[in-house]
């Protein structure tokens, strides 16, 4: 009996301990996660304005021609995967692994991972990589973001894959994350079939020096490191918010666990008092 007490006692320490654990890192991920939240919020619209310029200088031009908006003669795709430096974050890295399987099936692919766990899964599954430069996500800046804007649109005017698309988790709320994928090269759908006829006068009166075709070229990294930059945030912001509710529930399934324990130890702690009163009172009666 003794035995047993002492084992849960031992047990309730040691599920104590992680409760304090997992109650700091939920304190670590809310702090973060308000700041993470603002920076994501903070670079839609950059991102929505380049965009739309982009829209308006391919809609805008008849006979508009750049490599980034011709049909790819490779059919290679090139998946940007953005995961996360460690886990304890519920099912976030898992999630993003499955959309990119599920997106990539029957494809010939290769990846550039952007944070530890992607550059893991990759390892695991032996999937080519473009670079491993990028390897940590919480260090990447916006200057990262350019620097892997440019080596994609090279790699992609050189012809060594015909498609790029980002892989990422959409931050929706405090308590939902959804894993997302979506092409960003080339860009078919920004020539349009047919301009409105007014709106088309005013994109003409349009002076773009040196011409339309050199600032598309420019606009188009910076377009990809903007939309990189986005996904980052928002993959980080997702991460901490899983980290963050992932917390919350073991630091709750601990308060039980000890609750429990304790009914255990004080139940095996009567039955030992009772049955050393069994024992005084038999052996009263023996005398």
């Amino acid at each position: 009996m003794a035995a047993d007490m002492k084992s849960i006692k031992l047990r309730i320490k040691s599920v104590q301990g992680t409760m304090q654990i997992t109650k700091a890192m939920e304190l670590v991920a809310s702090s973060k996660l308000r700041k993470a939240k603002e920076r994501a919020d903070n670079c839609k619209p950059y991102f929505k304005v380049l965009h739309e310029t982009l829209q308006d200088i391919a809609g805008g031009y008849v006979g508009f021609s750049s490599a980034y908006v011709k049909k790819p003669v490779n059919d290679k795709y090139c998946y940007v995967v953005i995961a996360g430096d460690r886990g304890m974050a519920g099912g976030y890295n898992a999630n993003v692994f499955k959309r990119l399987e599920a997106d990539s099936a029957g494809k010939d692919i290769m990846v550039l991972p952007i944070g530890k766990k992607a550059v893991e899964y990759c390892q695991r599954k032996n999937i080519e990589m473009l670079t491993e430069d990028f390897a940590t996500v919480a260090e990447v800046s916006v200057a990262d973001c350019f620097s892997i804007a440019n080596i994609l649109c090279r790699e992609f005017k050189a012809g060594r894959f015909g498609h790029i698309e980002l892989c990422y988790t959409q931050f929706i709320s405090m308590l939902s994350q959804s894993p997302d994928s979506f092409p960003i090269l080339p860009l078919p759908d920004l020539v349009a079939d047919s301009v409105d006829g007014e709106k088309q006068k005013k994109l003409e009166q349009t002076l773009y020096d040196p011409n339309p075709e050199d600032v598309f070229e420019i606009i188009v990294p910076e377009y990809l490191a903007g939309l990189l930059y986005s996904g980052v945030c928002e993959s980080i912001a997702s991460e901490l918010a899983a980290r963050r509710t992932a917390m919350d529930a073991a630091t709750k399934n601990a308060g039980e666990m000890i609750e429990q324990l304790n009914l255990f130890y004080n139940r095996a702690r009567q039955a030992g008092i009772t049955q050393e009163i069994t024992e005084i009172v038999a052996g009263a009666e023996g005398v």
